[in-house]
């Protein structure tokens, strides 16, 4: 990281000034024009510019970030294949749209006895199948070594998603770099990366009262022991598969690089403790990743279908005041129990707040009649007042309009990111992973959220709930103009700020990789 942050180890985060009223609408309207229409493409000393793979791992929260990454390094001039299997083909069209240069490397998804035929994405699976997918595309390492022997002019670095370690191996096979992409903030990578190295003993992890301090972190942050990493917590040791989870998560630390979506004003100390972690410099914060400005993709071609068009919502949403309506979504995995729903529900009726809710349908092995069930009579009772979309929601629409001010959120990094730069309040609910890291940076160190349930079974009080949401959006300006403040930094970093930078260094040092290429086969 070219802004090495050591001397501000032991800091708390800081933040500039509050916006004034002016600059924060212009922060809503999500504008990166003024970002990437003046970048300069940068080719390396050899004049061809530098090839590199980029290979998301096939779950939403992973894909997006790293394709709106990818827009980012085709914009700069590097040369880019992208590496996919069939069904998650579509999912890259607005970007081959935008950059017909970028190449796709289209590879058979490997069957699995406990994957139906047809799943190739994270989304249509229950959210505990994550071991099971790492895994299988493991079997991509044979056939990927095969193209990259092929190929008259193979890449020089593979970026890879934080979930496909074994990609560290085939790169060190070919004797090139490969940089890991994180899609987890800074701070609940720092947690995954200390779990693997050092394979801490849980014990009592049924003990809701058991709590586990990680002492090597900065902050020590403290969870009960069901809130550390569910693959971690399903390691056995001897296990192969385990073994497998373990050597991908160690080869990330032993790479080259490390690119995370986040930015120095908002994790400053965990990306200092990375840098340290990982033994080199080599960490670019290159958040917050958003769509490009002029991007017009609607929600099928971002992340999938949806009940209602975006412009359907956004017309709702022109009728409301500034700033008093709650956007409730919990990602693109998970599915509330109809208790649950049942209780959420009424707590947004409780509310009387105007509500948008993104209702994501159940999946394969999702027990029907048990999972996401909207309560009957609900949309009636609520009719004019609230607005449900079923399926996948225009989620950075919604939240960059005039007239949300609250995001009910299960508390996953890309919803923290553009909650963020939305400079909403934010409800949190984390539900598993990393998520109760970052309802924990949200809520007890950067004072932008509130926690209003934790736990994927866990069923909400609807009356405490109508009671935060409605203050969400009532005077409660301590917090929204921190969260106002936290706005405009997310946005200075990426205009010519500390994430602007990285990102040239990034491209930078990958050009850099093309010359030795070339200055190694003269020799």
């Amino acid at each position: 990281m070219h802004h090495t942050l050591k001397n501000h180890h032991h800091e708390r985060n800081s933040f500039p000034p509050f916006p004034s009223q002016s600059y924060h609408h212009f922060c809503r309207k999500y504008s990166l024009k003024n970002f990437t229409d003046k970048t300069t493409m940068t080719i390396s000393d050899t004049g061809n510019p530098a090839h590199v793979l980029v290979f998301p791992y096939p779950a939403q929260g992973h894909m997006i970030p790293l394709l709106d990454l990818t827009h980012q390094l085709a914009a700069r001039g590097l040369a880019i294949t992208i590496l996919v299997t069939p069904k998650n083909l579509h999912l890259l069209n607005p970007l081959l749209s935008r950059h017909p240069s970028i190449k796709t490397l289209v590879l058979p998804f490997p069957s699995h006895s406990r994957i139906p035929n047809g799943v190739e994405n994270s989304k249509d699976l229950p959210a505990d199948y994550a071991v099971t997918m790492i895994h299988t595309l493991g079997e991509l390492y044979s056939p990927l070594l095969k193209w990259f022997r092929n190929h008259p002019s193979p890449p020089v670095a593979i970026i890879s998603d934080m979930f496909l370690g074994w990609t560290n191996k085939l790169a060190t096979e070919l004797n090139i770099r490969r940089l890991v992409f994180s899609p987890s903030g800074a701070k609940a990578l720092s947690i995954i990366y200390y779990l693997w190295r050092e394979m801490p003993k849980l014990q009592n992890v049924d003990d809701p009262a058991e709590v586990f301090t990680l002492q090597k972190i900065p902050n020590a942050p403290k969870f009960p022991l069901w809130q550390i990493s569910p693959i971690y917590r399903s390691y056995v040791e001897g296990d192969p598969v385990s073994e497998f989870i373990k050597e991908g998560f160690l080869a990330d630390v032993g790479s080259w690089g490390l690119v995370v979506n986040s930015f120095s004003d908002l994790e400053r100390v965990y990306l200092d403790h990375l840098v340290e972690e990982m033994g080199c410099e080599r960490v670019w914060a290159v958040g917050p990743l958003l769509p490009p400005d002029d991007d017009s993709s609607g929600p099928t071609e971002r992340g999938g279908s949806s009940s209602v068009s975006v412009d359907d919502v956004l017309s709702w949403l022109d009728r409301c005041h500034d700033r008093k309506v709650v956007y409730v979504c919990f990602g693109s995995q998970a599915v509330l129990t109809n208790q649950q729903m049942e209780e959420l529900a009424l707590g947004l009726d409780k509310s009387q707040v105007n509500f948008i809710w993104s209702v994501k349908g159940i999946t394969k092995g999702h027990v029907e009649g048990i999972y996401g069930t909207i309560p009957p009579g609900f949309e009636d009772r609520v009719a004019g007042r609230g607005f449900i979309i079923r399926g996948w929601a225009s989620q950075v629409s919604i939240l960059s309009h005039r007239a949300v001010g609250a995001f009910l959120t299960h508390c996953g990094w890309n919803s923290v990111i553009e909650g963020l730069v939305s400079g909403v309040v934010m409800l949190a609910w984390p539900m598993r992973a990393d998520q109760f890291a970052n309802a924990e940076l949200l809520v007890d160190e950067l004072k932008v959220g509130i926690r209003v349930c934790e736990g994927a079974q866990t069923v909400p009080n609807s009356s405490e709930l109508a009671k935060a949401v409605a203050e969400s959006v009532g005077e409660n300006r301590v917090m929204r103009e921190r969260a106002m403040e936290l706005s405009k930094a997310a946005f200075e970093a990426i205009k010519g700020g500390g994430s602007a930078k990285d990102l040239d260094g990034l491209v930078k040092h990958v050009s850099g990789l093309e010359v030795m290429k070339i200055r190694s086969m003269e020799t």
